[in-house]
């Protein structure tokens, strides 16, 4: 179970022009204390070729966390374009919203952004050098990636098994409290119902049999030092006791980010937890 789990995004200036900075409004429920800060990151694919024009646009340690709801947030600096190639100015990419603890990444968002001019009539007809004061953006915040790895937190007990054991499928399906639970029920919902009509008329041992082999992914990222500047304090005090929440979340994915250009879908923002929040107040 995580320590630290991730109740909400909202990208809080969205549309906007590509040279604006990004602006997000982050909840994250945290479940006893922490001897360390997180950090949290933002990254822009620059490229969907090659991860050589990947730009982290921003960095943030948040700090102390007290026990409860916090809220605080994050704004990045947009991408430098001298770093992207004239080609990839223009259409859909993706950027990723990361959280580390001393070094190892727990929980990474990822979100598709659609680039295009304002004008209709530079959109069809774009000129050959882009003009990058005429590009707006577009992050389809509706529909984030979300994908979450164990971790060792403050103690062994919390390390995650070198070998860990098959799950269930029933360990796929989401708390409520996990931002972008209740789209991933719908799915596995879905993917059942195709899967028993596949199975037809088999036996029910055989049924069983057909949803064997579906497993949770877990991982962590290589450990890492974190620096103590740049700290963010949340002010509040702790509660011990939280009623249970349920987030409007949208649709989670236990697959890392693609960064192929897909097809764009219909944009908006996940909301939020309504629950007691420690606001983040910046150096």
């Amino acid at each position: 179970m995580s320590v630290v789990t991730l109740l909400g995004v909202n990208v809080a200036n969205n549309p906007a022009k590509f040279t604006d900075k990004y602006l997000f409004e982050i909840t994250f429920e945290c479940l006893e204390p922490l001897e360390k800060d997180l950090e949290w990151k933002l990254t822009y694919v620059g490229s969907a070729q090659s991860d050589s024009h990947d730009q982290e646009l921003d960095s943030l340690l948040v700090g102390p966390i007290p026990v409860g709801v916090n809220k605080f947030a994050f704004e990045a600096n947009p991408p430098d374009t001298k770093l992207i190639p004239d080609d990839e100015l223009l259409g859909v990419t993706v950027i990723l919203l990361t959280c580390a603890y001393d070094g190892r990444e727990f929980v990474r968002v990822g979100y598709y952004v659609n680039n295009e001019y304002e004008s209709e009539e530079l959109q069809n007809d774009p000129p050959a050098k882009p003009i990058i004061e005429k590009i707006k953006r577009n992050v389809l915040a509706e529909k984030p990636r979300v994908t979450r790895f164990n971790i060792k937190w403050d103690s062994e007990a919390t390390a995650p098994a070198e070998f860990p054991p098959e799950q269930p499928e029933a360990d796929l399906v989401a708390d409520e409290e996990e931002y972008g639970a209740e789209e991933l029920a719908e799915e596995e919902e879905a993917e059942l119902a195709e899967e028993a009509a596949a199975v037809g008329e088999a036996t029910g041992a055989d049924k069983d049999a057909a949803m064997e082999g579906v497993e949770g992914e877990n991982g962590a990222v290589d450990e890492e030092e974190l620096s103590d500047d740049g700290s963010v304090d949340i002010e509040g005090e702790s509660e011990d006791d939280l009623e249970e929440e349920e987030l409007d979340g949208d649709a989670m994915e236990t697959d890392e980010m693609e960064v192929d250009k897909p097809a764009v879908p219909a944009a908006g923002a996940p909301s939020g937890a309504p629950a007691p929040q420690a606001d983040a107040m910046v150096h």
